[in-house]
């Protein structure tokens, strides 16, 4: 019994390890993404297209919102969602089903978990910043590291679901 708890405990160990090396890599890639649209896509997109009236004001306007910076933020989220949500399935949590309908209810389940941890990260900087006064860069990497722990724990208790632990807890 002792052989298999400390089996269990290192392959919890190895998945966070994986999971929390993947989340720097997204918010690095976020990142990337968004300097990208920013440099090159935006400014070369409203330069071509700018004078059709549908792209200036959903693209390329920037009053009374950035949009060039908020459309970039919301591509480099979606990217990334998306790029972390394989790397989970098959590599933290070695899910190898391809079958459309798990693969689609899984990716529901991860995408809800995520603005319910976006909202948690919010929150906790919210709190940290405006009221205990910590700066914000200490803010961001409290509120990100409480919510990718809960993010964890929710992908692994209800989005990657082992089938041997669920048959037998069906019984």
């Amino acid at each position: 019994m002792g052989d298999y708890m400390e089996e269990k405990s290192d392959n919890i160990r190895r998945q966070m390890i994986y999971y929390f090396v993947f989340a720097a890599l997204m918010i690095l890639l976020n990142y990337i993404i968004q300097k990208i649209n920013q440099l090159w896509i935006a400014p070369m997109g409203c330069s071509n297209f700018g004078h059709i009236d549908l792209i200036q004001t959903l693209y390329c306007s920037l009053e009374p919102f950035n949009m060039p910076e908020l459309i970039g933020s919301i591509i480099a989220v979606g990217i990334t969602y998306i790029v972390k949500f394989f790397l989970d399935k098959f590599i933290v949590f070695k899910k190898k089903s391809m079958e459309i309908k798990e693969t689609s209810q899984q990716f529901v389940k991860y995408f809800l978990f995520a603005i319910l941890t976006t909202v948690e990260n919010i929150g906790i900087q919210f709190i940290f910043t405006n009221f205990i006064g910590t700066p914000l860069e200490i803010s961001f990497i409290i509120a990100l590291s409480i919510g990718y722990l809960t993010k964890f724990y929710l992908d692994k208790k209800y989005v990657f679901v082992d089938r041997d632990r669920e048959i037998s807890n069906e019984e």
